[in-house]
């Protein structure tokens, strides 16, 4: 095979349409887009989802949800976690980011109950669920709420 050899895949390439060149090239005076109307002048582009004027769909239906700027947003961490760290460490918010289980502190941190807890730790942190506050206790730890 020669590069003079080369040409594309039959049927991939088409000849372009002259549109607006004359009755006789089948495109002619009004170029495909009928009689009058917006569509057929310059610039009659409509966004889409206008209906005419009309009320569009997305605005007609109703909105779900709700964002509720007082809540706050713990990142949430299981018992079974807390495993890693040496018997008798007090495990504070800033000890879990340089151990990698946390990557930042958004407004704090709560501890969930889910996996088992064989350490006795102090555990330093803005929330516990009744179930981890249980297993900590349960293990010989102590809780402390910042």
């Amino acid at each position: 095979m020669n590069l003079h050899e080369l040409s594309p895949a039959p049927g991939s390439k088409r000849v372009a349409v002259r549109v607006g060149r004359g009755l006789g090239s089948g495109l002619g005076k009004t170029s495909g887009k009928g009689q009058k109307g917006q569509k057929s002048r310059s610039g009659g582009v409509k966004r889409p989802g206008f209906e005419g004027g009309q009320r569009p769909l997305y605005l007609r239906l109703p909105k779900r949800g709700f964002y509720n700027k007082f809540g706050k947003d713990y990142v949430e961490i299981n018992v079974s976690v807390l495993n890693r760290f040496e018997d008798g460490t007090v495990v504070e918010p800033v000890m879990l980011i340089e151990e990698g289980v946390v990557k930042n502190i958004r407004d704090g941190i709560r501890i969930l109950g889910n996996g088992e807890l064989t350490k006795k730790l102090t555990v330093q942190a803005m929330g516990f669920s009744k179930s981890a506050e249980e297993k900590i206790v349960a293990a010989g730890g102590k809780i402390e709420v910042i």
